[in-house]
């Protein structure tokens, strides 16, 4: 792997990424393929619409299809016909969202399959073991994400944990692909600091700001990413963890952040919930059955280049696998454009005066 930063504005960066199966341009927008798919979309159509890198989830493939039928094909990009970037993620988040399903001790996770109820352990060792027959072009270590709200002894002790399996993880890990380290800390900006620290001294190809998002005030979320991201290594890339929507997008790429994802746009066009330069358009409200305009007329995506609000409406209210696809192209398509705006207004020393143009437009017509 290779990073380099070619711009910057105030904190922050315009970058290239070049990755085993090709170069992304930073900052960058990932859509989620949880489980080897980005719902909706075909490989084909999100090549089409310009998807440079996706998120591949560690946690589901291993349960589901298992590595076996992985390893078979010679990893994800073959298995799922996809042949740019894939950063899988190392099932800590999943593993947290499993709640009172799982069983931490230092060795690793036990907890009972959502699939099927066997017991599974995943540890640093499993998860790279799992993230190198994936074949990813990033891999990330085996973290503990910390629940909000939790005293604060609890989450330093959940960090320093973090810390000892990022070692393990760095140790285990044999492939010549990338490992990420996960930032972790809660909204304390001084443990943030010290797992950072560990993280450095132990080196990784790249860093990323683990454990927001999940019920923190979205000040407390925006305070930790611009105290951690301007002191994470410049010269390497630095990745903010299922985050977020377009706003949290735009404020922290602003604050230096170069790597999101989340399934916001796609889990949302499947709810009708659709993103534009004029703001968010809820499809199901009745505003729209009779609709001929676009969902954006700013925007040249295949959805709103050939169909009508109210046909979109129509297609959601009969709930037709059309429609799904639909909205799906026209908000990833939105999430990208967003991203590709912001790197040509680094490039031109001018991310400001872009996002009050952006801001500007969102206080437009939503519906």
């Amino acid at each position: 792997m290779q990073f380099k930063v070619t711009h910057n504005d105030g904190a922050a960066r315009r970058g290239r990424l070049e990755l085993a199966h090709g170069t992304v341009e930073t900052p960058i927008f990932m859509p989620c393929g949880t489980y080897g798919s980005v719902k909706a979309l075909s490989p084909a159509t999100l090549g089409e619409i310009g998807v440079q890198i996706l998120l591949g989830n560690t946690f589901h493939l291993y349960l589901r299809p298992g590595m076996e039928v992985i390893a078979k094909h010679g990893g994800l990009h073959r298995f799922m016909g996809w042949h740019k970037p894939i950063l899988t993620d190392s099932g800590g988040f999943q593993v947290f969202s499993l709640g009172e399903m799982r069983r931490i001790s230092e060795e690793g996770v036990k907890f009972r399959s959502p699939v099927n109820g066997d017991e599974v352990f995943l540890s640093p060792e499993v998860s790279m073991d799992i993230q190198t027959t994936l074949d990813s072009d990033i891999a990330m270590v085996f973290d503990e994400c910390t629940p909000y709200p939790a005293e604060k002894q609890a989450v330093a002790d959940s960090m320093a944990l973090s810390l000892r399996w990022a070692r393990r993880s760095r140790d285990a890990y044999k492939s010549t692909n990338a490992l990420f380290g996960i930032v972790q800390g809660g909204v304390h900006v001084d443990l943030r600091d010290e797992s950072l620290a560990g993280l450095v001294d132990i080196g990784f190809e790249g860093y990323a700001i683990g454990g927001l998002s999940v019920g923190e005030p979205k000040e407390e979320m925006m305070k930790v990413v611009e105290q951690v991201a301007p002191r994470m290594p410049a010269d390497r890339p630095r990745y903010l963890m299922g985050v977020g929507t377009p706003q949290d997008l735009v404020e922290c790429v602003r604050r230096g952040v170069d790597m999101f994802d989340c399934v916001m746009p796609t889990r949302n066009a499947r709810n009708g919930h659709l993103f534009t330069s004029r703001g968010v358009i809820k499809l199901r409200n009745a505003v729209h059955r009779h609709s001929d305009e676009p969902l954006d007329p700013n925007c040249s995506c295949y959805t709103c280049r050939n169909f009508s609000r109210a046909y979109l409406h129509h297609l959601d209210k009969c709930g037709e696998m059309l429609g799904a696809q639909l909205n799906s192209i026209h908000n990833v398509q939105y999430y990208l454009d967003l991203m590709a705006g912001m790197r040509a207004a680094i490039e031109m020393g001018a991310l400001d005066a872009h996002i009050e143009q952006i801001y500007e437009g969102w206080q437009g017509s939503s519906s």
